[in-house]
């Protein structure tokens, strides 16, 4: 229900905890659910607390997709982050998890598009033993983002800019214990 709190359970592919915090479920499109954060909102790597947000942001989860995508609102130096991953589940209605694979796909603000942990991910894929179809997918998913981001198509033109103005005219920073 828009407006209940999510639970954002980034892992690594032993199943170590990465990147995690809360949010609030907004919405839901044609390109997945959307979780949004008010600035101050914590976030944590691992059980370890790391700055709050600085600014507002959205998230987007597609259904299908092997990838998940982080929306900043200005003046962030970043306006698009997204993380290559397995397609995101949702176990409960209030968490959503998938698996970090490492690489990422950036977009700066003055538009360059930027891949990002190539090296990270050649380690891991050592380490973990990332199975052949993960590898590809990661890779697929990680072309596929540099395109659409240099692109600007959907979602990452101007949809996701609706997500962030229900994000400042109705989320609070979400304080949790």
């Amino acid at each position: 229900m828009t407006g209940d709190l999510v639970r954002v359970v980034y892992r690594k592919y032993d199943g170590s905890l990465h990147w995690n915090q809360p949010g609030r479920l907004i919405g839901e499109d044609e390109f997945g659910i959307w979780v949004g954060g008010a600035a101050g909102t914590p976030v944590s790597r691992g059980e370890q607390r790391v700055n709050p947000a600085e600014h507002d942001h959205v998230m987007l989860f597609p259904r299908n997709g092997w990838w998940t995508a982080l929306f900043n609102a200005a003046p962030h130096r970043t306006d698009v982050y997204c993380d290559i991953t397995t397609v995101p589940a949702w176990p409960t209605p209030d968490v959503v998890t998938m698996v970090d694979l490492d690489l990422d796909v950036r977009r700066r603000r003055a538009g360059v598009v930027q891949l990002l942990d190539e090296d990270e991910f050649a380690v891991h894929q050592v380490r973990y033993q990332y199975p052949p179809e993960v590898v590809t997918q990661a890779w697929a998913a990680a072309e596929w983002l540099a395109a659409a981001l240099t692109d600007r198509i959907e979602p990452f033109d101007r949809v996701y800019l609706r997500w962030l103005d229900v994000v400042a005219r109705n989320l609070g920073q979400i304080n949790v214990a």
